[in-house]
């Protein structure tokens, strides 16, 4: 029988409000696992930083804040990301599902929710794509092609 996995909420929950924060330079936050607990396991600035914190042999969660719109809007949008390593077996790969649900508990406001299995999938560009697509308001230039 496989055991629960459990959360260090209080130290999540921080790590979550301080992405959040306009007063905050922190832009992302990542949680692992330690053993059956899933910890803040590091927070910073930097798309490439973020990107380093994921291995392929791990699971992970990712929570960062993108800056988006255009020279007369500017708004934070937040990504949350389910990070599966290449590496990682068949059965903690199936856990993550359960994984994630508990997470998301205190993680629970975001734009876009992504899984990612790959470092290359690990791309600002496609994750501002996905968050202009879930924003709506994307309307182009108006002009259209023929």
């Amino acid at each position: 029988m496989a055991l629960p996995t459990s959360l260090d909420k209080d130290a999540i929950r921080e790590a979550y409000e301080d992405v959040r924060s306009n007063l905050s330079d922190h832009e992302w936050a990542v949680f692992k696992f330690d053993g059956l607990k899933i910890v803040c396991s590091a927070k910073g600035q930097g798309f490439e930083e973020f990107c380093s914190e994921f291995h392929d042999d791990e699971r992970a969660f990712g929570y960062i804040r993108i800056q988006m719109g255009d020279e007369m809007s500017k708004r934070s949008k937040f990504l949350f990301l389910t990070w599966i390593g290449p590496e990682v077996g068949v059965m903690q790969r199936a856990k993550m599902s359960t994984d994630k649900s508990i997470i998301k508990d205190v993680i629970n406001n975001f734009a876009v929710e992504l899984q990612v299995e790959t470092s290359v999938d690990l791309d600002l560009e496609m994750f501002k794509a996905h968050l202009n697509k879930a924003g709506g308001a994307n309307y182009g230039t108006g002009v259209r092609e023929m």
